[in-house]
């Protein structure tokens, strides 16, 4: 099994910025690829950002690209997720996923193992 715990959320203005962090612990040697996604209240969870865990390769949703920054620290098993210019919009619960063999990075199906997800909130 995987654990993740992810951190960095909170309060911030229009325009802020903020920096999530995901910490995997456990059986982090199947880790094939990892992403965040929310879910904002009464939405369905969304995909964010993915990215694999040995090329590097990343993926991001179209509202947050140009804004949000994934990236990964293979030997400290810690994926972060930068977030500049944050929108209202973005207010939501953010979870950290990781798959044991990603293919389809966009999906939430494609991950095994999910955080307990941590609050962002924008105000306007």
């Amino acid at each position: 099994q995987v654990q993740l715990v992810e951190s960095g959320g909170g309060l911030v203005q229009t325009g802020g910025s903020l920096r999530l962090s995901c910490a995997a612990s456990g059986r982090t040697g199947n880790i094939d690829g990892m992403g965040w996604f929310r879910q904002a209240p009464g939405k369905e969870r969304e995909f964010v950002a993915a990215i694999s865990w040995s090329g590097g390769r990343t993926y991001y949703a179209d509202p947050v690209k140009g804004r949000f920054t994934i990236s990964r620290d293979n030997a400290k098993n810690m994926v972060y997720l930068q977030m500049n210019s944050l929108k209202p919009e973005d207010t939501a619960v953010y979870y950290c996923a990781a798959g044991d063999a990603t293919y389809y990075y966009t999906e939430a199906y494609e991950y095994d193992h999910w955080g307990q997800g941590t609050q962002v909130t924008v105000s306007s």
